[in-house]
């Protein structure tokens, strides 16, 4: 009897290795390898469904371009991020957080598609009984067809049979092959289950979504084979608890990846904010001292965001630094440049810092806001209601410039901003329609621009 060959390959990444490692060499990952049976080889000589040979080359003016033909899906940001909708044979992978929305989402989109296509809807962590459960709850459409079924072959075999526009598989670490050993959710499952799936999309021209879990580190579970055989990864993030969620492109053959959608978490499902810096900004307090309105572009979308800044005397010998919304280190660096560079007394204040709107905002262009917040904070002299500032902040104390400047001011002017403090190489003030752009070289310049 023959011994059946195995390797180990890591959870974390996918890894291959031929014997257990403590350690993984990729991802730095300790005890993550986990043994799954080495797959089959397969004949190169003769085509995957074994009818006879390969095809042979063809010319891509002969390439039938039926695939170019997008199908909208009636969510205008969530279109303009694949490119203008969803390309026929794609296949996508929808990952985030436990509890973000994920596949509420699917549900969405699903809904926007049954009106005029077949789609069809594979939960292999619920029942159906308790999907149409949450799809009654957030109005999905009863049109959707639906399969509880884990058996990926079981699912190709009713998506064959019902030939649906959509497949959404939620989730692929829940599916399985009966073929392949191992739990589901295992590198070898999620693997073989993967490729499966886009051999069917690709054959059929039926594109497929799949529903993928992150790590506690925020990377995407599974083998790193997973992103790179998809065509599009959509990474959903927010707060479980905040009410707003950002959708984005990190991978996408057939568009750019520098888009970003923006929804809101209601009782009713999903909803798209179609003007979501008026809605991150509505709730601003009118002169507050700590409150600065800063330009950030989330991809290549403008959003204007508010970062407040609370700064208290310190009740115990070392300060506290608490962030929400921002990059600590970043955080702690704009901290130890005003005290150090323009001589702010903050090494006995504690100094609380926050983006409203459990927005995350991790670009440099952000320094500028937090600075002014902190300096507003500090000195109790609000920042003026109508001024919008950005800017990269350097350990010498000075302003540098950032990308994207046109576009941050042109949504600051549509929002009806006045004043417009940024990076330049001199002191200067230009005009950008009704916005008046202030210019400043360093730190303390600005500040005066802001406070004075």
């Amino acid at each position: 009897m023959a011994k059946r060959q195995t390797h180990f390959y890591c959870s974390g990444c996918g890894f291959e290795s031929p014997k257990w490692l403590g350690r993984c060499p990729t991802c730095d990952a300790w005890n993550s390898f986990e043994e799954a049976p080495r797959a089959p080889k397969t004949s190169n000589r003769v085509d995957r469904r074994g009818s006879g040979p390969l095809s042979d080359a063809v010319k891509l003016s002969d390439v039938d371009g039926a695939a170019a033909h997008r199908i909208p899906t009636g969510i205008g940001d969530l279109d303009e991020l694949l490119g203008g909708g969803i390309v026929p044979g794609a296949v996508l992978l929808l990952a985030g957080s436990p509890g973000v929305g994920k596949s509420t989402l699917a549900l969405a989109l699903l809904h926007a598609l049954a009106g005029d296509h077949r789609v069809l809807y594979c939960c292999a962590e619920e029942s159906a009984g308790q999907t149409k459960m949450r799809a009654a709850r957030v109005g999905a459409s009863p049109e959707i067809m639906l399969i509880a079924d884990p058996d990926v072959d079981a699912v190709i075999a009713c998506a064959q049979s019902v030939r649906p526009t959509l497949l959404v598989v939620d989730s692929i670490q829940a599916v399985n092959l009966s073929s392949v050993e191992g739990a589901p959710g295992s590198v070898a499952q999620v693997r073989e289950c993967a490729q499966s799936l886009t051999r069917f999309a690709k054959e059929s021209g039926c594109a497929v979504i799949l529903v993928g879990h992150v790590t506690k580190d925020g990377a995407i579970a599974g083998p790193k084979l997973l992103e790179h055989v998809v065509d599009t990864v959509l990474s959903f993030e927010g707060e479980r608890l905040g009410t707003h969620r950002l959708l984005r492109a990190t991978k996408n053959r057939f568009g750019a990846t520098d888009g970003v959608c923006v929804f809101s978490m209601a009782d009713g499902g999903l909803r798209e904010v179609r003007n979501p810096s008026s809605v991150f900004l509505g709730e601003r307090p009118s002169a507050a001292p700590g409150s600065t309105v800063v330009a950030t572009l989330q991809g290549a979308r403008p959003l204007l965001v508010e970062v407040q800044a609370l700064v208290s005397s310190a009740g115990y010998g070392t300060p506290r630094r608490l962030v929400s919304g921002l990059d600590y280190n970043r955080a702690c660096m704009i901290v130890a440049v005003l005290e150090r560079r323009l001589g702010m007394q903050l090494g006995s204040h504690d100094v609380y810092m926050s983006v409203v709107g459990g927005i995350k905002v991790v670009e440099p262009a952000a320094d500028l806001g937090v600075a002014l917040a902190i300096a507003s904070g500090l000195r109790n002299r609000p920042v003026p209601d109508d001024l919008v500032c950005f800017g990269e902040i350097g350990l010498a104390g000075e302003l540098r410039a950032v990308t994207g400047a046109e576009r941050r001011l042109a949504e600051s002017a549509k929002l009806g901003f006045r004043v417009a403090v940024m990076p330049g190489g001199s002191r200067e003030r230009v005009a950008v329609g009704d916005l008046e752009c202030n210019t400043a070289r360093t730190l303390a310049e600005a500040i005066a621009l802001a406070l004075d």
